[in-house]
């Protein structure tokens, strides 16, 4: 992606990079390269190392590594592409995950880090016994760890493509190339350690680049926005540099094309707009859906970042910071780009008359972001490009690291050799590393856009999120639950993708894809409550087992617990005489969903500029953290 403008047709070069540009990129790949050669030596020691870091990570290094993995380059582009084409409102189809994040905070941290398991996919020979849970272990780890994340790696990567091709005019093939050469450079040397230090340093050159895109994106819609006012006549040419140095948030917001996206709610009296906006997302998506980043109960590179933490006590920490910072403090820069872009594209034609070079296969909405940030000058320019290398190497690291965990772990040492010695296995996972990457590659080259993997990640991950809830407090769940689901769950998305239209299923006041996703959630939940029954219960030793290592209390294990202390095995001993504490935990699950919604829309209020709203929310969110950190204290952990 970083080639010379020499190597194009002079009228095909979208934009120009000077010396300073080239300087703060070479920087930029010096410092990540080096945290992985920094982190190559420990990483080379083991495979805990290689893929945990050595379980000895804070939660602060751990909780901003969660949230750098979740800004890559293509969730501006998302987002973008969300606003453009519903409004800001249609972002509660990834706000409303907020909820997921808070359960998995104050009730699933601590029991992930108790379980010490390498990967969430050891959990289930843990959790189960016999020759199923095996079959979900080695299944997954190929499914998950190369399919699912393959697809996952190829989305982020289609964004690169996207900002190579209209800033650069490159081929699609070489943005690949260019893009991914330095995070596999440094995944590859530096294991989980390497790319949580490097997620440290992106995280930050990441959020100064949205920032600097965002002040520059109102500029750039005055001046969009002075020379349709010429055209219209309102004001003379020579007062075109003064109406667009005078052009402020306030008047984008006034701008016709954007005051209809600005809403922060879907319109209440209008059901097709909050049922699927709104009302889908916080009553059913949470719970039932698996979704990156946002798995019910945990999971994925999240449960990682977990397992890597020093203590229970941090890997709370971690998670209650990433979602503070992943839904609180990062939306509203990629929201006034998206918005001002309304003003300098409002259509896609218009992107296209811009940008002539670019392959028609991705155009969309969702390249409006690359669109609007190809405008910035010398040195906000070479920033902001870094910036995006970062917000994409930060999640492809832990992506590659996280994949070659399954198939390291929970493939090659599990069934393949398990006698395999440390060196072995890391070897093998710097093999595997790169292996992905180029598979995400190749597939990315046939991608055409982010708001498209987004949903088929979505409904494939439907009606199974309850399962993961469940499986840690209630003991009739066995691994046949997650067979049923998996199976069920992948076999309507392979048919409702492939072979229904959205218009086949849509019934008003509900759109075809949310119905499509109800229909997963239904008959995925239906066919594993009766997976459930109709096999046999886990064995009382695996169970048992579970219980003393993890300990999760509650009335979904009393059965258990009290048929085991009538045989005198004292599974319960360390909670033994202690409350339950799901009560205090759902209690801070709902402040610190009232806290971060609450910021959340208090920066939203002052981007507005609604001060007494911005106020007002502001207070609610302090005192709601208040409590939450009171309550919070209350809860137990080692």
């Amino acid at each position: 992606m970083l080639i010379s403008s020499s190597t194009l047709p002079p009228l095909l070069f979208a934009v120009e990079l000077h010396g300073i540009d080239w300087a703060i990129i070479a920087a930029f790949f010096v410092i990540v390269i080096g945290i992985g050669v920094s982190a190559s030596k420990s990483a080379s020691e083991s495979s805990s190392e290689f893929f945990l870091g050595g379980r000895s990570m804070p939660w602060w290094l751990l909780g901003t590594s969660m949230v750098a993995t979740t800004f890559s380059a293509d969730t501006p582009n998302l987002v973008a592409g969300l606003v453009r084409e519903g409004g800001v409102s249609k972002n509660w189809a990834w706000w409303a995950f907020l909820i997921t994040g808070m359960v998995t905070v104050f009730i699933y941290a601590k029991l992930w880090r108790r379980s010490e398991v390498m990967t969430d996919l050891e959990f289930y020979e843990l959790r189960y016994g016999g020759k199923p849970a095996s079959f979900l272990r080695g299944f997954r780890s190929i499914y998950l760890g190369v399919f699912f994340n393959v697809l996952i790696m190829a989305s982020v990567t289609l964004a690169i493509i996207k900002y190579g091709s209209l800033m650069f005019g490159a081929e699609k093939w070489e943005c690949v190339l260019y893009g991914s050469l330095g995070v596999v450079i440094y995944a590859t040397l530096g294991g989980l350690k390497g790319c949580i230090w490097a997620d440290f340093f992106q995280y930050t050159f990441a959020m100064v680049g949205a920032v600097i895109a965002a002040i520059y994106a109102i500029g750039d819609a005055g001046k969009s926005a002075a020379a349709k006012a010429v055209e219209a006549g309102t004001i003379a040419t020579d007062q075109t540099a003064e109406f667009a140095r005078s052009y402020s948030m306030t008047n984008l917001l006034q701008e016709a094309d954007v005051t209809a996206k600005i809403s922060i709610f879907p319109d209440f009296s209008d059901p097709s707009q909050y049922i699927p906006l709104l009302l889908i997302p916080i009553a059913v998506q949470w719970w039932s859906v698996w979704y990156p980043g946002a798995e019910p109960g945990g999971g994925g590179y999240i449960a990682q970042r977990m397992l890597a933490a020093k203590d229970e006590k941090n890997a709370i920490g971690a998670t209650l910071f990433f979602n503070f910072a992943h839904y609180a403090l990062r939306p509203w820069p990629w929201i006034i780009v998206a918005l001002a872009s309304m003003v300098c594209f409002p259509e896609i034609a218009d992107m296209k008359a811009a940008f002539p070079h670019v392959d028609d296969s991705v155009l969309a909405h969702d390249l409006a972001y690359p669109a609007m940030v190809s405008k910035l000058g010398p040195g906000f320019l070479g920033m902001l490009i870094a910036s995006i290398l970062a917000a994409y190497m930060s999640t492809i690291g832990t992506h590659l690291n996280w994949g070659s965990s399954y198939i390291v772990n929970d493939f090659y040492k599990r069934f393949v050799k398990p006698d395999a010695a440390e060196k072995e296995l890391v070897k093998l996972g710097r093999i595997c590393t790169i292996l992905l990457m180029v598979l995400a590659g190749v597939l990315s080259l046939y991608l055409t856009s982010a708001t498209q993997a987004f949903n088929i990640l979505l409904l494939s991950g439907a009606g199974s999120g309850a399962i993961y809830l469940l499986r840690w407090f209630w003991w009739r769940i066995n691994a046949w639950s997650e067979i049923f689901a998996m199976v069920v769950s992948s076999l309507l998305a392979f048919v409702l993708v492939l072979f229904v239209s959205d218009e086949a299923v849509a019934r008003d006041p509900i759109d075809g894809f949310t119905m499509k996703l109800l229909i997963c959630v239904a008959f995925t939940t239906l066919a594993w409550v009766v997976g459930t029954f109709i096999t046999p219960a886990e064995n009382q030793a695996t169970l048992r087992k579970f219980y003393r290592k993890c300990h999760p209390g509650g009335p979904g294990w009393a059965k258990l617990v009290a048929q085991a202390r009538s045989e005198g095995d004292m599974i319960d001993e360390k909670i033994h005489g202690r409350a339950w504490e799901m009560p205090l935990q759902v209690l801070c699950v709902f402040l610190g969903c009232v806290a971060i919604y609450c910021s959340l829309f208090s920066i939203g209020g002052l981007v507005y500029g609604n001060y007494i709203q911005a106020v007002i929310l502001g207070v609610f969110a302090i005192v709601s953290g208040a409590f939450l950190f009171k309550f919070f204290g209350r809860i137990s952990a080692d």
